[in-house]
């Protein structure tokens, strides 16, 4: 369905009981993050909060995306999969073979469904216009701060427009923008994406570049923006799709080349310089839950601000998981599946991104397999289509196991794993929010094999391990070596032979010396195939925590290591056991030159002010910050982490 307008969101959100009115005063700066990282932390997303007294023209909306519930609200239906389902009914009658002239005759009606949902630019002005702003200030819109070592306030749900200046074609896409004063604020796109692609002809043009940036509107405009289409394919005609109606567009009042939903709450109207020279901006506390450090980025200058009369300010938060982010990140898990499946990857049946791998980390897929190497054929496919080249961990399962189910999941992946033969490692480009790599935007890979193997695929002269083993680890004979701080043999006595083991690092080598000693002197580890390191600070027990860290910090390709020796269990065949590095990486102690980020963690202050207003707010019974399950992980009070 299509909503009129935010408003007509609002109020549903409302009706169904998923919004809540907040009418004390609470501080955009830093006090609506930490009430929102409480709330979506609650529970199944918490609810929408909407903050009317912000201290500014306007009220906030926030969480808006924030449960699976919501999501489904704001695309209109009542499962995501639903989506998945219609565009692979859609693929199929437009793919099939047209043998008659009936055949043909039963396209016309999708074919006429198509044009409706083209989006259409209609003549003078929208409802977003009708307050016009020339002397603009971005101060007066209650553009929050999120994070204490956050360089400044950031717009967080952008909306933002350009143009391919040859060809004309439009691109919407999400990218946030740091605001340095009245009229200016930073363009944070990275050199993937396509508005800086954009902006990089303009700059060979020497021309000035017309940009646009949208705010409220349609819910479903936002997930578009952030929808991994293929380039060329304009983000308006998947929101009529979803909406199953065609999106208004306006030109804009100052920078008449872009045109904007006639319904959005907020325009924000600019250009910028192919010359000008670049602004430092961030830090930023990023979806990985780390601070995403400075760089330069270019200077947005805005030219107008137009909006509704009774305009809502949409924003949202990202930090350490979940958050609001990871249910837009779910709905393109599931809408996506049918697209790969029908056009990329045909073995492919379901597919799973679990939060504490923020998106691009960890990916979860699970094919029909009928021939040996498909797993390799699959992992290249998926490696090289579009925004999954930027995943750093691919397991792979097939039919024999529900890939939602994690238990479940890790015992048929390891029964089914040689780790000599079926984890493959790789370089390729990576997302250049992930600090673990040596290089910006580049580094290390790794694919998981998990699938049931045939018998071309199985190396006879491997041990195969066992779990029903004479043999028993003990948690004491960790703690005994030098270095091991803590071990987690919890999956290990759950039939999953993987442990987590934390590791006070003092020297060069380190995980690499304690991998090999611990493989070679404790002869019941040959029932183990997996050890992932964590460091000191991080509690191995709390598998969520601890996979999230891992995930951030592990470039595969450099941080893996394989202790390899005859097998004690079977005579003449060869035991291997894979060692992951998930630890935080120094100068000192790893070699590693670039700056390394500190995870995202509110400030005491913050914390004990929104403790002082809770009861106030009518957000039901106190909820403690999770701000302070993490203070202990941090390395200073700094975005870089001042690591001794």
């Amino acid at each position: 369905m299509a909503y009129r307008n935010q408003q007509e969101f609002i109020d549903a959100l409302e009706k169904a009981g998923e919004l809540i009115r907040i009418r004390d005063f609470v501080d955009p700066h830093l006090e609506i993050a930490e009430i929102t990282d409480r709330i979506s932390k609650s529970g199944d997303g918490g609810k929408a909060l909407l903050f009317e007294n912000t201290g500014k023209a306007f009220p906030v909306l926030i969480n808006a995306y924030g449960s699976e519930k919501r999501m489904c609200m704001a695309l209109g239906v009542e499962k995501l999969d639903d989506i998945a389902h219609e565009i692979e009914d859609l693929f199929k009658l437009l793919t099939k073979p047209k043998e008659s002239i009936l055949d043909k005759l039963n396209l016309l009606p999708k074919l006429g469904q198509f044009a409706s949902w083209m989006p259409k630019v209609k003549s003078g002005k929208g409802a977003c216009q009708e307050i016009i702003d020339l002397k603009p200030d971005i101060g007066k819109l209650p553009v929050i701060t999120c994070w204490p070592k956050d360089g400044g306030p950031f717009v967080t749900l952008p909306i933002i427009h350009t143009k391919e200046p040859h060809t004309g074609i439009r691109n919407v896409g999400m990218y946030r923008m740091q605001v340095f004063g009245p009229t200016l604020t930073g363009m944070h796109w990275h050199k993937h994406k396509v508005s800086a692609r954009h902006f990089a002809e303009y700059k060979k043009l020497n021309k000035r570049m017309p940009v646009a940036v949208a705010l409220g509107g349609d819910p479903v405009y936002a997930y578009a923006a952030t929808a991994p289409l293929p380039e060329n394919v304009d983000e308006y005609m998947l929101a009529g799709f979803l909406r199953k109606k065609k999106v208004e567009l306006v030109k804009c009042i100052t920078q008449p080349d872009i045109e904007v939903p006639a319904d959005a709450d907020f325009v924000i109207e600019g250009y910028v310089e192919p010359d000008e020279e670049l602004i430092w901006e961030g830090p930023f506390g990023d979806h990985t839950g780390y601070y995403s450090l400075p760089d330069w980025y270019p200077r947005f200058h805005i030219t107008a601000i137009t909006h509704k009369k009774n305009a809502v300010y949409p924003c949202t938060i990202v930090g350490i998981p979940p958050q609001e982010d990871a249910w837009l990140g779910k709905a393109t898990e599931r809408i996506f599946l049918a697209p790969i499946k029908m056009a990329m990857v045909p073995e492919m049946i379901d597919m799973d991104m679990p939060v504490e791998g923020v998106f691009h980390n960890l990916v979860i897929a699970k094919i029909k397999k009928d021939f040996a190497g498909q797993g390799q054929k699959v992992m290249n496919a998926m490696w090289g289509a579009g925004q999954m080249m930027f995943n750093k961990i691919l397991v792979l399962a097939d039919e024999g196991v529900k890939i939602q189910d994690y238990l479940t999941l890790a015992r048929y992946v390891f029964r089914h794993l040689d780790v000599a033969n079926d984890v493959v490692f790789s370089n390729g480009p990576m997302d250049v929010l992930d600090h673990s790599c040596s290089k910006l935007g580049f580094g290390g890979k790794m694919f998981i094999d998990g699938t049931a193997k045939l018998p071309e695929e199985i190396d006879e002269n491997n041990a195969q391990i066992s779990m029903d083993a004479d043999q028993v680890l003990r948690k004491e004979d960790f703690l005994s070596v030098e270095g091991v701080q803590e071990v987690n043999l919890s999956l290990y006595e759950k039939g999953i032979p993987c442990l987590l083991v934390s590791v006070r690092k003092k020297a060069r080598g380190q995980i690499n010396a304690l991998h090999q000693l611990l493989c070679s002197s404790l002869p019941a580890l040959e029932t183990i195939k997996m050890i992932l390191y964590v460091e000191a600070s991080v509690d191995p027990h709390n598998l969520t925590v601890a996979l999230w860290r891992l995930c951030n910090n592990l470039d595969p390709k450099r941080d893996h290591y394989l202790y390899k020796a005859p097998s004690r269990r079977e005579p003449g065949k060869t035991w291997h056991c894979l060692g992951l590095d998930g630890s935080t990486k120094t100068r000192d102690l790893d070699g590693f030159q670039r700056d390394w980020p500190n995870i995202i963690v509110a400030a005491p202050e913050t914390i004990e002010a929104v403790d002082k207003k809770w009861d106030r707010l009518g957000l039901g019974p106190f909820l403690p910050s999770p701000s302070l399950a993490f203070r202990e992980q941090l390395y200073g009070e700094e975005a870089v982490a001042q690591i001794n």
